[in-house]
């Protein structure tokens, strides 16, 4: 802000001081300049898989806190690691699987797996909005 890179939308609580200078702690700040960098890709993790089916399990759409991973098509029967091949199972959904898959053991999927979309708001997925955010997020809280 000092170089006139950024500028200050909304100010937060309190004060950033520095050896010869004080000034309030901005909450919001706008950059002069659009900074184009590629949106970085989602890490295939156990808390991204829930995040992403949303803490629900993809064969019988319960919501639940006690989930495990599922791979759709087995790993012994070749199936691969990946967003597409990887689901939220409740305990009782993924024992009845066991190895099969999903048309073998006769369950179906809610909906089929993939990748997230990129999303530039993605860090603030599941935090808490500050009352001074609300205006430059683009959805509802």
């Amino acid at each position: 802000m000092f170089r006139g890179k950024a500028e200050t939308l909304t100010n937060g609580p309190g004060m950033v001081r520095t050896m010869d200078r004080s000034f309030e702690s901005p909450s919001v700040i706008r950059l002069i300049h659009m900074v184009k960098l590629p949106f970085a890709k989602r890490k295939l993790s156990k808390k991204e898989i829930f995040m992403r089916d949303r803490h629900t399990c993809q064969y019988c759409g319960e919501k639940r806190k006690d989930l495990t991973l599922d791979h759709v098509v087995p790993r012994r029967q070749g199936g691969k690691q990946t967003w597409e091949n990887i689901v939220s199972a409740c305990i009782p959904c993924n024992h009845k699987k066991a190895g099969y898959t999903p048309k073998e053991a006769g369950m179906k999927l809610l909906k089929q797996p993939r990748a997230p979309y990129p999303s530039p708001y993605y860090v603030l997925y599941g935090r808490a909005i500050l009352e001074e955010w609300k205006p430059f997020v683009p959805w509802e809280i």
